[in-house]
């Protein structure tokens, strides 16, 4: 978990950058949770639900006439918010932290989780997060806590989902980061080789390394419209190999979100229908190429306004983002896969 640091570090950067914007949404949440524990029978503890609206109903401008529809169910695990230099000491986020609900609404539920809103009800719960420091923190007794408490709410929400919401519909699970590792450990514990197996639409593990021991009989996604399988990818650009991945050795699986195959073949830019970046009304076209090397995915620096002041090598932040629209698309294709076969 050590070499993920500068993964996390990019997500620091980029929301503390952005500060201001989150607080003025602070007042939005005012629940207050005595006992510090979700109670997902209350949209309180729901980032994003189909029964209130929240960011992740947004759509891009570009976009507004698209005919929405809702056959499956998403359950989408956002990545970590809870990065504050000043609370590395502290293990885990406080559910009812109205700064890191804020932060996380209007970053990951609105960039992240709305590319699932064309096709599917979107289900986010709140956690209590593990601190950004647990990723690289020497205390590994501390850390496996702190994530086991992430993944004890996640469990919790699910649980919850599949009782009061999910009737038999069909499932997509998706995470970002560490969302991803909660959904990697998800999909282990509640799908492969278990009723619910059935009912998997596809996933995507975004953003975090799917190790290829990992699973045993839940397979990759080989092509773009194949169903009951995994999609993941890390994003770099071309040529950089940050040192924590160069032991690695391409043990990790990997999908490209323009072909939807895991060969190295490059795919050009043309093929990138729509990247949504800092920006949320504006979808720029042909943003971003790529091509899988040795365990990941890369593309050359991404084409936009200003690019070329855009120094940063390491894409994690918008591993999504970068393919929005191919991704937005991809989601509908498998559902409509999934229920030409039912």
């Amino acid at each position: 978990m050590k070499n993920n640091l500068l993964l996390f570090c990019i997500i620091l950067l980029v929301f503390t950058s952005c500060a201001d914007k989150y607080k003025i949404y602070q007042r939005l949440y005012t629940f207050k949770t005595p006992d510090d524990i979700p109670h997902y029978n209350s949209l309180n503890y729901w980032a994003a639900h189909p029964w209130k609206w929240d960011p992740s109903d947004s759509i891009p401008a570009p976009l507004k006439n698209e005919i929405l529809d809702s056959l499956a169910d998403v359950f989408f695990i956002h990545p970590t918010t809870f990065t504050d230099k000043k609370d590395e000491h502290i293990a885990n986020a406080q559910i009812d932290d109205a700064y890191i609900n804020a932060k996380t609404d209007y970053s990951s539920i609105l960039f992240q989780a709305s590319v699932f809103n064309v096709s599917c009800r979107v289900f986010a719960p709140r956690y209590r997060q593990a601190h950004i420091q647990n990723f690289f923190s020497k205390d590994s007794v501390k850390s496996k806590a702190a994530f086991a408490i992430a993944y004890a709410d996640i469990k919790s929400a699910f649980e919850y989902y599949l009782l009061h919401y999910n009737h038999d519909r069909p499932i997509i699970i998706a995470g970002h980061s560490q969302g991803a590792l909660m959904a990697e450990k998800l999909l282990h514990d509640y799908f492969e080789n278990k009723p619910l197996e059935k009912q998997l639409v596809a996933a995507y593990i975004i953003g975090w390394p799917v190790p290829k021991t990992y699973f045993k009989n839940l397979p990759m996604c080989s092509d773009s419209s194949q169903t009951g399988c995994i999609c993941s990818w890390r994003t770099l650009r071309k040529n950089y190999v940050p040192s924590y991945l160069k032991n690695e050795n391409g043990n990790a699986w990997v999908t490209n979100p323009l072909s939807w195959t895991m060969n190295e073949d490059f795919v050009s830019r043309k093929m990138n229908k729509g990247s949504v970046l800092t920006k949320f009304n504006k979808v720029y076209k042909r943003a971003a190429d790529a091509q899988i090397q040795n365990g990941l995915l890369y593309t050359r620096r991404p084409k936009f306004p200003w690019s070329f002041l855009f120094f940063t090598k390491n894409y994690h932040v918008g591993d999504i983002n970068l393919y929005y629209i191919n991704m937005r698309e991809n989601v509908k294709t498998r559902i409509a896969s999934f229920m030409d076969h039912e």
